[in-house]
């Protein structure tokens, strides 16, 4: 999986992402995963870069049709990630360079194929928004149970490209929705870590991190080394 330039990838006409992340040989196709909290600087740009990391970690180059972005309700437009954000990535051994915030457009939803939010109000704002958004966009927590709750065997393998097996999780994932409800209203949260101290960070990129592991095995089909 190859960061569009300056981490994102939106732009007029023919991006960045969209070119290097065309490998000779493979199709052209992209799957867009949007990360989105309220001020782009601390939960979504963790989110972002720990989702490139953990899928570079297992396909490498075959994780090139993955394009994984981020963005703000109330974003901080050109704004650096939070310094206890870059030290949360830094203990996952993930790359913080680069990252400038942005806020929530249209034309960010419009593109995306699976939007992953921190919070159900910043998922509400999202559909608000329309461009029939609601069957693609989900909380990090809700995808993650919905997830879990998805048999393998049923989505298209690795070999078929990881950009179809991420088109038919998403679908899969809508399908199970009102069926799996959460079991608390808190469940789905990513609390918002700005302004804590670094303790506090770390807890929250756990947090991220356990939710992301079953999205990426699922999203890749290979688990995570132990």
């Amino acid at each position: 999986m190859t960061a569009p330039d300056a981490g994102r990838g939106i732009g007029n006409g023919e991006s960045a992402a969209e070119i290097t992340t065309t490998f000779v040989g493979l199709p052209r196709d992209s799957f867009r995963i949007l990360h989105v909290s309220t001020g782009n600087v601390c939960r979504s740009p963790i989110t972002e870069r720990l989702t490139r990391h953990f899928v570079s970690q297992r396909l490498g180059v075959l994780g090139g049709g993955l394009i994984v972005e981020s963005a703000g309700t109330w974003g901080h437009e050109g704004a650096p990630m939070e310094a206890n954000a870059e030290a949360v990535l830094a203990d996952f051994g993930a790359d913080a360079s680069g990252f400038v915030g942005r806020e929530l457009l249209d034309e960010h939803v419009i593109r995306a194929d699976l939007v992953l939010t921190a919070t159900r109000d910043h998922r509400a704002q999202v559909i608000s928004m329309g461009h029939s958004a609601g069957l693609r966009t989900f909380t990090l927590k809700e995808f993650t149970r919905l997830v879990k709750a998805i048999d393998p065997a049923t989505l298209p393998p690795l070999e078929d490209g990881v950009v179809a097996r991420a088109r038919a999780l998403v679908r899969a994932a809508a399908a199970l929705r009102g069926w799996l409800l959460a079991p608390t209203a808190e469940a789905d949260e990513v609390y918002d870590p700005y302004g804590a101290p670094l303790t506090f960070f770390r807890s929250v990129g756990d947090e991220i991190h356990q939710a992301l592991d079953p999205v990426v095995t699922a999203l890749t089909g290979v688990a995570a080394r132990t």
